[in-house]
């Protein structure tokens, strides 16, 4: 794990690998860098960079006041900048789709295109009131092994995923202690979250259009909570040259190295190189 510092002194920790076309990721609202471990391996001819936001993973933890799109997205323009990359794509898991969005609507200039891994200008209720639920606070699983064997009946949606995918998923957002697992982000996360939905939940279909012109490609989990079927029909009406791939026996999110999502994103990633 690499380290910069963002311009209010905050330390933030990245991952640079392989070679090609620069692809930033950026990764699901709780969760870290790993979650591209599963996609990368996959990707050719690609320089990926993966990002902590700050209060995740191994960056900084700031206070809640910093957890906002806003923010993360400085911080993405300003890893950029400290590789010395002029353009890159963006591939954003959930949250970081949005934050691509809002990235497409206020540097375009950045940007050769635009990945998004089960997220829209509009998030489903149903989805959001179960991340309203868990985020900010411990399982009641006191192990790795007690939480990967609850997550295939928890993780409603998803079907024929091997074991060992769930157990690579709770290492990769849970600490193991002698107490039980603890969530591995800053828990004032919860409170930014909650704050930033207490008009309630608005469209930003603007941050969708920002994306005109961009090479554009969607991954949608088939029994997506978040992402509705409504939602993806009209972001294809609007953006007709929009790669599209529905995942079959998925929810929210597809781990990316699924053959649609990989047929998809290759796909993506010829438009961008031109």
């Amino acid at each position: 794990m690499d380290f910069f510092t963002a311009d209010d002194g905050a330390k933030i920790a990245y991952r640079d690998s392989g070679s090609g076309v620069p692809i930033l990721a950026l990764s699901g609202l709780t969760r870290n860098t790993r979650d591209f471990d599963y996609v990368a391996p996959h990707l050719k001819d690609v320089r990926l960079i993966c990002m902590d936001y700050r209060g995740r993973g191994e960056s900084d933890w700031t206070g809640q006041e910093t957890y906002t799109v806003p923010r993360e997205a400085a911080d993405a323009l300003q890893l950029l900048d400290h590789l010395g990359i002029e353009k890159a794509a963006i591939l954003g898991t959930s949250r970081g789709g949005l934050v691509g969005m809002y990235l497409a609507l206020t540097a375009k200039e950045r940007m050769t295109g635009l990945a998004l891994n089960d997220v829209g200008p509009v998030l489903d209720e149903t989805g959001l009131n179960k991340i309203f639920d868990y985020i900010g606070r411990n399982p009641a699983a006191k192990s790795y092994a007690e939480m990967a064997e609850k997550l295939p009946e928890a993780m409603t949606g998803f079907a024929d995923v091997p074991p060992n995918r769930w157990a690579m998923e709770v290492r990769h957002h849970y600490v193991e202690t002698e107490t039980g697992l603890k969530i591995n982000y800053d828990p004032a996360l919860r409170e930014a979250f909650l704050g930033a939905f207490k008009g309630g939940v608005e469209p930003a279909w603007p941050l969708f259009e920002a994306t005109e012109g961009l090479p554009l490609v969607l991954i949608h989990g088939a029994n997506s909570d978040l992402l509705s079927d409504a939602t993806v029909e009209e972001m294809q009406r609007r953006r007709p040259d929009m790669i599209y791939a529905r995942v079959a026996d998925r929810a929210h999110i597809p781990f990316l190295d699924e053959p649609e999502a990989l047929a998809a994103l290759e796909a993506w990633i010829e438009r961008i190189k031109g």
